[in-house]
């Protein structure tokens, strides 16, 4: 059965945090954007965005849905796709004005 942002509804998510310097991240459908102070995911349940300092992607693999970022985590925030893509063309084509 498909929800409203469009994935299986049957997907889980988990978030594990070490110490905030580690986070693994399971049920990943997509990186929409990343670098070393923001990474935003498309994830099982809507858009998670990661907002730290000195971030890296370690391990990444879309098929599995599991992410691996270390680097000091400050926030965590969920969104929904059409929240962040929003009518003003996009999320990506504002931040590159």
């Amino acid at each position: 059965m498909e929800d409203r942002r469009g994935t299986n509804s049957n997907k889980q998510q988990n978030i594990t945090i070490q110490n905030r310097e580690k986070m693994q991240v399971t049920g990943v459908d997509n990186v929409v954007s990343f670098d070393d102070e923001l990474v935003i995911l498309e994830t099982a349940l809507g858009l998670l965005t990661i907002k730290g300092q000195d971030l890296h992607i370690n391990k990444l693999n879309l098929d599995e849905g599991n992410v691996s970022i270390d680097g000091e985590l400050v926030s965590l925030t969920y969104s929904d796709r059409s929240g962040i893509m929003g009518k003003s063309g996009g999320f990506l084509s504002r931040m590159f004005k």
